[in-house]
């Protein structure tokens, strides 16, 4: 890696960019050179995202390791990033949706994340804190447990009241 320099592709996106650089920045102090490529947001996910080799990407978190897993690195998953491919994991995670005991199961998935960890194509230098607010002059149904902003659905099912 050394002399070599690798090229992140950021979409001019909140906080996208400042990630992008400050991922840069860090991996300067262990000699690996990083050129920060300024992506136009309109046309990141057609032109940038699963086209270039290293890229800046987000995902929400999902209520099951099952969709998560699925989602983003099950070999037949058209968001798995990396285009990662892994035999093992693959059979781990149907066998693992078929499994009925709990314990089992658990180190089943436990399993797959040290496999993504190790062998995985992604980085994965931070988690999001997503922080939600709440007033009284807001009101809501039953919300979704499924996503953020119940379900990215709130814009249609919260109201306000004065």
């Amino acid at each position: 890696m050394e002399g070599h320099t690798f090229k992140l592709h950021s979409a001019e996106e909140i906080g996208w960019l400042d990630c992008a650089l400050l991922y840069k920045e860090h991996a300067a102090k262990a000699n690996i050179n990083i050129e920060v490529i300024r992506e136009p947001l309109d046309a990141y996910w057609s032109n940038v995202w699963l086209k270039k080799p290293f890229v800046s990407s987000q995902l929400g978190g999902r209520v099951s390791e099952d969709w998560m897993f699925t989602l983003s690195f099950a070999a037949e998953s058209t968001w798995n990033d990396t285009h990662w491919k892994h035999e093992r994991f693959n059979k781990l995670l149907k066998e693992a949706r078929a499994e009925l005991n709990e314990p089992k199961r658990r180190e089943m998935y436990v399993e797959m994340q040290r496999i993504v960890r190790d062998e995985g194509g992604s980085i994965v230098y931070m988690f999001r804190d997503w922080v939600e607010a709440a007033s009284s002059k807001v009101k809501y149904g039953k919300i979704s447990g499924n996503f953020i902003a119940d379900g990215c659905r709130n814009s249609e099912r919260w109201w306000f009241e004065s």
